[in-house]
């Protein structure tokens, strides 16, 4: 879901620049700002013994096994001899050491993203453009589109399974273009995505060896990052959906070039078949990153709607009311996620990192 791209939304990061460190130690050579650390805010009253679980690098999009006991996620750590996102496990019930790798599950090669266990704990589905290069494909420069923050949609990036040993299994998808952003229904027997095959990035289900694949989405605009229900039955997703003239143009003009401005996005729910399709927010700016709160009454999300520099995480009703606030860092909390057994919470945030640009995972106990 892009991280790394999606974080230039915010000016005071610089994901360029690295550098890494672990929970017992602190690099003053390192050239970053001294500043005061937080690890958890006093208005977060939903957090309870929130932990940090890496130190250091691009860590994100940190998602349960269905026993709630291991996550997958999404890094670049130059301390890890990388160059590019790869996809890692680990266990949920302890942080990493400071010189530890965790368990590799994609190849090494090409740029990875958006990971998910299935149900038998031991297969991960996850995107990776790793056999249209073995190269880290290059990052769109924002000068060269008029300063626009935008995300690239690599045409390489098609779906794989792979063991928790790094095993690779099988490849799922085979269309030309985008197929990424895969997640698994909490039953067990499907996959959602998106996917550029039929010209625009719409969102598709799948079970869970490729086949029966169903669209679902259908009307102009990036429709990503869509979540199942707890019990299977509804998508939320975030969508950006142009509707003047001049957006309609400027979408399909960046999409041509394999890119999206993701600046204007809102949340969207709908049945797993695309029918009774119900936008959920109206708050302008970035929404994003949604997940189903345990009761399936609740939405989880980042957004930057009350600050443009600061995106913290909110929670919504299914329909639209009872908005409220979450998480309060000074700059980046997203891509939440609830334990399928209801008692945690894992996330993304640039907290408690003495002023360098990482991104780091933390997880909590969840208070209702």
């Amino acid at each position: 879901m892009n991280v790394k791209y999606f974080l230039l939304i915010v000016l005071v990061i610089a994901l360029s620049c690295k550098t890494s460190h672990n929970k017992h130690s602190y690099d003053g050579k390192s050239g970053a700002t001294k500043m005061v650390n937080t690890l958890h805010y006093p208005k977060e009253k939903h957090f309870k013994n929130i932990r940090q679980l890496t130190f250091g690098g691009d860590n994100a999009e940190a998602y349960w096994s269905f026993d709630s006991s291991k996550l997958v996620f999404q890094a670049n750590n130059k301390a890890w001899g990388l160059n590019c996102d790869q996809i890692f496990i680990m266990d949920a019930s302890r942080p990493l050491d400071s010189l530890e790798i965790p368990q590799m599950i994609s190849t090494g090669k090409g740029r990875t993203t958006c990971s998910y266990f299935l149900p038998n704990n031991k297969t991960i589905v996850y995107s990776s453009t790793h056999l249209a290069s073995e190269d880290c494909p290059p990052v769109p420069k924002k000068e060269d589109y008029g300063n626009k923050y935008i995300w690239p949609v690599y045409e390489g990036y098609d779906i794989f399974l792979a063991d928790t040993e790094g095993n690779q299994l099988k490849q799922l998808t085979f269309e030309e273009g985008y197929d990424a952003e895969p997640t698994v229904s909490p039953k067990g027997d499907k996959i959602v995505f998106t996917s550029t095959r039929t010209g625009d990035l719409e969102l598709f289900t799948m079970n869970l060896d490729g086949s029966d694949v169903r669209q679902v989405t259908n009307e102009l605009g990036y429709d990503g990052g869509a979540f199942f229900s707890p019990d299977g039955s509804k998508l939320i997703f975030r969508s950006s959906r142009p509707k003047t003239e001049d957006e309609i143009k400027e979408y399909k003009d960046l999409l041509a070039l394999g890119l999206v401005q993701p600046t204007h996005m809102e949340l969207y729910i709908c049945n797993i078949d695309g029918t009774e399709l119900t936008k959920i927010t109206d708050l302008g700016s970035a929404n994003w990153a949604p997940f189903f709160h345990p009761s399936g009454e609740k939405i989880i999300f980042s957004s930057n709607h009350i600050s443009k520099r600061s995106f913290n995480l909110f929670m919504i009703n299914t329909d639209g009311t009872g908005l409220e606030q979450i998480t309060y860092d000074k700059v980046f909390d997203a891509f939440p996620m609830f334990s399928p057994d209801g008692k945690k919470i894992v996330f993304s945030s640039n907290r408690n990192n003495y002023g360098t640009h990482d991104t780091n995972l933390f997880v909590a106990d969840w208070v209702d």
